[in-house]
């Protein structure tokens, strides 16, 4: 496979723009009145952004990155807040059947973005009893 293509809806090309801008860490391919693309080498991603009048946040549930260390989850969730996100944070959280360590920002349509970096397997998907000794996680947060 060349790129995996994700295309999602925005209310505000310019908002949507600057945003991505900011967490991919890249400037937009191409750029027209109605509609921006994003080429990203790693993770191979084609992104677009496709005005309409109205967009009625996170209908996928959420997007996410994977990272490789526990490291890169400091060093982007330092990167964007330094850029004014909000990083909602949960270390040693058990989603998804696994231990993590993640950050989520939201874009200007909200649409969840998460960063996360998977410690170990776990036998739970996720709730309360499943938290590391420092979390709370809320029933109806969005995991995996």
């Amino acid at each position: 496979m060349k790129y995996v293509h994700v295309g999602i809806n925005v209310t505000n090309l310019e908002a949507s723009i600057e945003f991505y801008q900011k967490v991919f860490g890249v400037q937009p391919v191409k750029t027209k009145v109605d509609y921006a693309k994003f080429l990203l080498d790693e993770p191979r991603l084609n992104f677009t952004l496709n005005v309409q009048d109205e967009v009625k946040g996170n209908r996928v549930n959420h997007f996410g990155f994977q990272v490789e260390t526990p490291q890169e989850i400091h060093s982007h969730k330092s990167r964007l807040e330094k850029e004014g996100f909000f990083a909602r944070q949960e270390m040693d959280t058990t989603c998804c059947y696994a231990v993590q360590d993640k950050f989520w920002v939201t874009d200007p349509d909200g649409n969840e973005w998460e960063f996360f970096y998977t410690k170990s397997d776990s036998e739970v998907h996720k709730g309360e009893d499943s938290v590391g000794p420092n979390e709370k996680l809320p029933v109806n947060n969005a995991c995996c």
